[in-house]
């Protein structure tokens, strides 16, 4: 399965800095990644990181590669609904990219669901 993850670099989860969030994001999206065993997609050889932390960016390379891609996974809608609120056509046309949406923290909500 290939996918893209995208972290929001601008966004305190819980009280958390910025640096903190980051960090929690990136642990949480890496461990499901390797989980999973998702292979991460990278459009921009000059891009710094594995991830997308700009969504208009990760739109304009989906666009320009015209491909679709098994996953697109973030932590929670918390570091996208910004995105989602501020664009929502543009988000629209983001999700259309992506077979599915996979939200770290709903996958986590559904594992303790299931085993109460």
């Amino acid at each position: 399965m290939k996918g893209i993850y995208f972290i929001n670099d601008r966004i305190c989860l819980n009280g958390l800095t910025k640096e903190e969030s980051i960090s929690v994001q990136e642990q949480s999206l890496k461990k499901m990644i390797h989980d999973q065993k998702i292979q991460v997609v990278k459009f921009n050889p000059y891009q710094l990181n594995d991830y997308y932390t700009i969504p208009h960016a990760l739109l304009y390379d989906l666009k320009k590669e015209k491909v679709s891609i098994d996953c697109f996974l973030y932590y929670s809608s918390q570091v996208i609904e910004e995105f989602i609120y501020s664009y929502p056509a543009k988000w629209l046309i983001l999700k259309s990219f992506f077979k599915e949406l996979i939200s770290v923290e709903e996958q986590n909500d559904l594992n303790i669901q299931e085993v109460v």
